[in-house]
């Protein structure tokens, strides 16, 4: 397009969605236009400044380079996925970004229409799912390609799930969504949706003193994920899991157990209580 006497390129990028090597987001289109296109205008949302410290430092670059023009109309503030909630994304986000006060007051915006319910009964989450689902209404249980020490529970990302069966089967076959029995992975529900969603939270992102911390199973042991980029796929791995249903989701956190080494309870632990603080309604009888 450059050659041509003008070009006009509308991007409608999200923020966040960066989950495997070589995916960088919207970094790499304003780092391109800095280093290759510095004649072109820049048309930016405001919003995109304070959407991360990636976003912001990127935007910086190209301040004196290129020609900077912020229209707040470029910003797409509803999201057309959860339509019971428009909160859900911002709900998310503030979680994954630590702003826990916000994330508390984006939260009760989304439970007046959208219901989420934690604990750490997987049977009781997949019984849960499917007594909200009516009549078509898809909903299926989704972990993180980390998730290796889920195994215990009957969950393993190892077994290679079929998206194409698993999102248009029904429910008479084992091998969809409905029978809750074969996980999908954030790159198998990247760009797709469920209208419920059954989030199985693994020991790879855990709550660790005020912050997260990342681990990778590596042979029998986990491990800490210190590369910078590894982490940020790691939490949008779990962003991309938490905003895959369009109408409810229930999210389950493992008691882990202090005879296996690999699950200890401390493990899963800080994620429950961070999440039961925010105010997720616990998954019990009474409100089920």
């Amino acid at each position: 397009m450059d050659r041509h006497n003008w070009a006009v390129v509308v991007c409608l990028v999200g923020n966040g969605q960066e989950i495997n090597r070589g995916e960088a987001g919207i970094r790499e289109w304003l780092s391109a236009v800095s280093t290759q296109f510095p004649n072109w205008v820049v048309h930016l949302s405001p919003e995109l400044a304070n959407a991360g410290a990636v976003e912001s430092e990127a935007i910086s670059a190209l301040e004196g380079k290129v020609v900077l023009r912020y229209d707040p109309a470029l910003h797409l503030a509803t999201s057309v996925r959860s339509f019971r909630s428009e909160h859900v994304s911002s709900f998310v986000n503030d979680l994954l970004d630590l702003r826990l006060e916000q994330a508390k007051h984006s939260l009760k915006s989304v439970l007046a229409t959208y219901p989420i319910r934690l604990t750490r009964d997987l049977a009781a989450a997949k019984h849960w799912v499917r007594t909200r689902a009516r009549g078509s209404e898809r909903f299926g249980m989704v972990v993180s390609s980390g998730a290796q020490r889920l195994r215990p529970l009957g969950v393993d990302v190892r077994v290679k799930t079929d998206p194409v069966q698993w999102f248009l089967q029904g429910h008479e076959d084992v091998r969809s969504s409905y029978y809750m029995e074969d996980p999908a992975t954030e790159f198998q529900v990247q760009g797709l949706e469920l209208d419920w969603a059954c989030v199985v939270w693994d020991a790879d992102l855990r709550a660790e003193g005020g912050s997260w911390g990342f681990h990778k199973f590596s042979g029998s042991s986990w491990k800490k994920v210190n590369d910078e980029s590894r982490r940020r796929y790691l939490l949008n791995a779990y962003r991309v899991l938490l905003t895959r249903a369009r109408q409810g989701m229930v999210i389950v956190i493992p008691t882990g157990s202090d005879q296996d080494k690999t699950r200890p309870p401390k493990h899963y632990d800080g994620v429950f209580d961070l999440l039961k603080n925010l105010g997720i309604p616990l998954l019990t009888e009474e409100n089920g």
